[in-house]
């Protein structure tokens, strides 16, 4: 545990960075996707990104407030925002998930599309729709979770060291006392 503390240490005083950058990389690797595996997404997908594109917007907010003087409470408090945030991320994504694996019905707008197959050539992409599978149909498994239930665990560790950050602004060294 020991060797562990140094590196959590620096996840934690760095944490507007890292959570500024795991919410872009979320949603370039959902693009990744889309437009290179040809994996369209469905309503409840989209909204999944929707939680980073607010946690990226939390995190960059709270890089500026870092910078102004005597800002501890205000990056706490963005730190707090950025756990709600991914929080709800994990809740959007588990129910996507249980939607996917049939434990409860989707929402009405999680119904298939009816455009036609996936095109192979850039050009014949633009011209022609994609197919948009249902809500309840997972399109990626792997080690036995879909897309949904990964973003979910995904989540839940940014949620945790979020919330983390609220009481280590500054890394493990210190626990400041606001």
């Amino acid at each position: 545990m020991m060797r562990l503390r140094p590196f959590f240490s620096f996840i934690l005083a760095q944490w507007p960075w890292i959570a500024l950058a795991s919410s872009l990389s979320m949603l370039g690797i959902a693009h990744g996707f889309e437009r290179f595996g040809g994996l369209a997404p469905c309503a409840l997908c989209l909204h999944q990104r929707e939680a980073y594109w607010i946690a990226a917007a939390i995190a960059a907010l709270a890089l500026v407030a870092r910078r102004m003087e005597g800002a501890e409470l205000s990056n706490r408090a963005l730190n707090l925002l950025l756990t709600f945030a991914f929080v709800g991320g994990a809740v959007i994504a588990g129910f996507h998930m249980g939607v996917e694996y049939k434990w409860w019905p989707g929402l009405p707008s999680c119904t298939a599309g009816t455009g036609g197959a996936i095109p192979t050539d850039l050009l014949g992409a633009l011209n022609q729709p994609m197919q948009v599978k249902g809500c309840d149909q997972a399109p990626w498994i792997f080690l036995g979770l879909s897309m949904a239930g990964w973003n979910m665990l995904i989540s839940l560790k940014l949620a945790i060291y979020s919330g983390l950050s609220v009481f280590y602004p500054r890394g493990l060294t210190e626990k400041s006392n606001v």
